[in-house]
């Protein structure tokens, strides 16, 4: 039977490449491709689709409130959430949200179409680690927020960065030595398996929704 699978996300490298590794694999597959969340929205209003493999970074995009949006349209499509973040620190959000499965953007393809077949035929895939996950957020010690990980200081030094403040300023504003603002934020970066300012920015956007 045709599968309709629908991939969004803003880079053309990685549409056109995660189509072709599906079409080698899934002959009986049908691939579309949006490059916003607009755009997405306008095609499953039209189209009817067995899976969506969503990024959650595509412009105009709504974090998890996409998965329940989708969800209103089409009640029935599987969503693969497909991120280049870890999902130790992203996936459990949108799990709880809806989405039937997370993935890394730096999967192999043998990885990728392992995932789309499981979900595909189960209609969910969750790893161990993600299993792991969504226990320790169940118990009465665990969040489904990966800010929580932080001590209070380096929660206090994050805001503040993302609000915009430089090392320096944090120093002045907190009173604390210039070095002790680079070791904390080296452990902040750390904890949340982060690279960037940008991905900081990011992971707050998604833990206020």
């Amino acid at each position: 039977m045709n599968k309709e699978i629908l991939i969004v996300d803003d880079h053309l490298v990685v549409r056109t490449g995660v189509s072709i590794i599906l079409q080698e694999k899934f002959k009986h597959f049908s691939i579309s491709t949006a490059s916003n969340y607009m755009s997405t929205i306008d095609i499953i209003k039209s189209k009817t689709f067995d899976l969506i493999i969503l990024d959650i970074n595509i412009p105009g995009g709504k974090n998890t409130t996409m998965v329940h949006e989708i969800r209103e349209i089409q009640p029935e499509v599987k969503i693969l959430i497909f991120s280049v973040y870890d999902e130790k620190t992203h996936a459990c959000p949108y799990i709880v949200a809806g989405a039937n499965g997370y993935l890394n953007k730096l999967s192999n393809e043998k990885e990728i179409t392992g995932v789309v077949n499981t979900i595909l035929s189960t209609g969910h895939y969750i790893s161990a680690d993600m299993v792991s996950e969504l226990v320790k957020a169940s118990s009465s010690k665990g969040s489904l927020d990966p800010l929580d990980i932080l001590s209070t200081r380096e929660r206090e030094i994050a805001n503040l960065l993302v609000l915009g403040d430089g090392n320096i300023e944090i120093a002045n504003k907190l009173d604390i030595q210039l070095t002790t603002v680079s070791t904390h934020k080296n452990k902040i970066y750390n904890k949340l398996h982060i690279k960037n300012l940008v991905d900081l920015i990011n992971l707050f956007k998604n833990s206020s929704n």
